[in-house]
């Protein structure tokens, strides 16, 4: 007898610790062993990894944005990590995520209630001869029992959703301080052309006067008068412009911080930012760690793996215990007097025709995992490609900005000496003005340029999942 109870407790035992469907253990991915672009002089080799034997103690986190010494844009991300909405709302995402998982594992534990009523009449089934009360008050209890593991598979689901809702946290912030990041720096960047437009506009102003001075004497004829009055007028036109656009981009800033529109003052000009950082090497495996993309369509996947076991368990029987312990009496005074009612019972459920209802949506769930490992692994190709983008953005705005600065030194200095030139007589009107328009062009490049290389580092620590290594 005793060997007999032994071999059913470890038969129920076995039984509880099956889960129907696939154990996730990773994912098998080739990674190059290297980013091409951080060394051109040699082809990266493809080594195959796993997700599951990466080691995050490798990963080394690294405050990025100190590096520009900024304390302005410090505080507008001190700001925008503190009042912004979208990273609030988040935040709630988690926090519903986690309330799901609680309602979830309650499905793993016996349903407890209580039933109580009361009526009156001569109808109990039958018609009695006479009118009679009844009065009845029972607690009941109701468990499945998770022979198959379904309930712990969708236990799994439920977490997976947990982390894949905080890597979708990471990802709105990590969003979140790149686009604070690239408005200050587009900010800063329009304000050195506000400045670099007021002070061409003062010096067509002083060489309007000039000319309208020796149109009056008769030394110009009148074109050259309207020439500098077009040049003028060009240059005003580009104060308002550049006056609208800070506005504009003050006002984005401000709605990223969770603030209302309004000034920000800034104490940085764009050209004081330091762009020469060095980026150090970094194992582009570890970018399967960084990135909360990846992270959370690998949580995704865990999810819909869990999902399909789940879905397999219900294909199989069910088995489920119930009991019920109560009172019932005719008269509401005497209900606890009787002997209590009780009831022990089981019952077992197994599928047995359902022409290939449930195969059908095992296929389904199949299906769908094979859909969710696809979408995992073009989130990892897309990765690489935005950081092997990122580097080439880099060292091309570099040689760019060197070829920028080289045109600007130059044509500020044709500007100087074709002044000077026409003051003596010895060139044309119109060469002083082509000098005078590429010099002004020249100095807006160089500013587009310089905000769009700080905008490429912020593109590459985006890019990495917020670092460097």
């Amino acid at each position: 007898m005793k060997a007999r109870v032994i071999v059913i407790l470890v038969t129920v035992v076995f039984l509880v610790g099956c889960k129907a469907g696939k154990n996730y253990n990773g994912s098998d991915l080739t990674v190059p062993d290297k980013f091409y672009f951080e060394d051109e002089t040699t082809t990266p080799e493809l080594v195959d990894v796993n997700t599951k034997d990466i080691s995050k103690d490798s990963i080394a986190d690294l405050d990025f944005f100190s590096l520009f010494n900024d304390i302005v844009l410090d505080t507008l991300l001190q700001k925008a990590l503190t009042y912004n909405q979208d990273l609030k709302i988040a935040a709630e995402t988690i926090v519903q995520a986690q309330d799901g998982l609680i309602v979830q594992r309650s499905a793993m534990l016996p349903n407890i209630g209580v039933d109580a009523g009361a009526s009156r009449g001569n109808f109990q089934g039958i018609v009695l001869p006479q009118v009679q009360n009844t009065f009845y008050a029972t607690a009941f209890a109701s468990w499945e029992i998770d022979f198959w593991g379904k309930f712990r598979r969708l236990n799994e689901a439920a977490r997976a959703r947990i982390l894949q809702s905080e890597e979708a946290y990471r990802a709105t912030k990590l969003s979140l301080v790149t686009s604070v990041a690239t408005n200050y720096f587009l900010l800063l960047d329009y304000k050195n052309r506000l400045e670099i437009s007021e002070r061409n506009l003062a010096l067509r102003d002083s060489v309007l006067q000039i000319i309208q001075q020796r149109y009056d004497k008769g030394i110009v004829a009148e074109i050259d008068l309207n020439q500098a009055q077009i040049k003028r007028a060009v240059a005003a036109e580009a104060v308002p412009l550049w006056k609208r656009f800070i506005a504009q981009t003050e006002h984005r800033l401000s709605l990223l911080t969770g603030a209302n529109p309004g000034r920000i003052v800034t104490n940085t000009r764009l050209l004081d930012i330091d762009t020469a950082f060095v980026i150090p090497a970094g194992l582009p495996s570890h970018l399967l760690l960084r990135r909360p993309d990846i992270m959370a369509a690998e949580q995704n996947l865990i999810a819909q793996n869990a999902i399909t076991g789940a879905t397999k368990a219900t294909m199989l029987p069910n088995v489920s215990l119930t009991g019920l312990l109560g009172a019932a009496s005719n008269e509401l005074s005497t209900l606890t007097d009787g002997p209590l009612a009780w009831n022990v019972g089981g019952s077992i459920f197994g599928p047995l025709f359902n022409f290939g209802r449930l195969q059908r949506q095992v296929n389904i769930e199949e299906s769908k995992t094979n859909q969710t490992l696809l979408a995992y692994e073009r989130t990892v190709l897309d990765a690489f490609r935005s950081v092997e983008d990122a580097l080439v953005e880099i060292t091309t705005l570099k040689e760019q900005l060197k070829a920028r600065q080289e045109r600007l030194d130059a044509s500020l200095n044709a500007q100087y000496l074709s002044g000077e030139r026409y003051d003596k007589g010895v060139t044309s009107y119109l060469e002083f003005l082509e000098s005078q328009r590429q010099a002004f062009e020249a100095e807006l490049n160089y500013t587009e340029t310089r905000r769009e290389l700080l905008d490429a580092y912020v593109n590459l620590y985006r890019a990495l999942g917020g670092g460097w290594e």
